[in-house]
């Protein structure tokens, strides 16, 4: 089976952008790439859906913004988790779960 492109299912973005940011600050493209890198190349974040996520989030208070300079010495606006941000991560990880195993009940039963 080839590494092809997942879609990533609707309202799950912004699960895997606070995800990806639960350990460190990042800026946009560090973001998109560690979620490619992670996923084995499954998830391409294009960037018309990335930053609009990015700054849904912001405007929310579950993420914090900072100008810094990335790896290549380029400007760029970085992204933290805010302590709101960390509580919703903890709660959309637990939904998550619940929804996987709820969804793996149904996908196995014998129907």
């Amino acid at each position: 089976m080839g590494k092809e492109s997942l879609e990533i299912l609707k309202g799950t973005l912004d699960l895997l952008i606070l995800k990806t940011l639960s350990t460190e600050p990042n800026h946009g493209y560090g973001i998109s790439r560690w979620l490619r890198a992670t996923s084995g190349e499954a998830f391409q974040v294009e960037e018309g859906a990335l930053y609009p996520a990015l700054r849904r989030l912001e405007k929310r208070g579950l993420l914090s913004t900072r100008w810094g300079t990335t790896e290549t010495g380029r400007e760029a606006k970085f992204y933290t988790l805010t302590p709101p941000g960390r509580a919703e991560l903890d709660e959309a990880l637990k939904g998550w779960s619940r929804y996987v195993a709820a969804m793996g009940h149904v996908l196995e039963s014998a129907g």
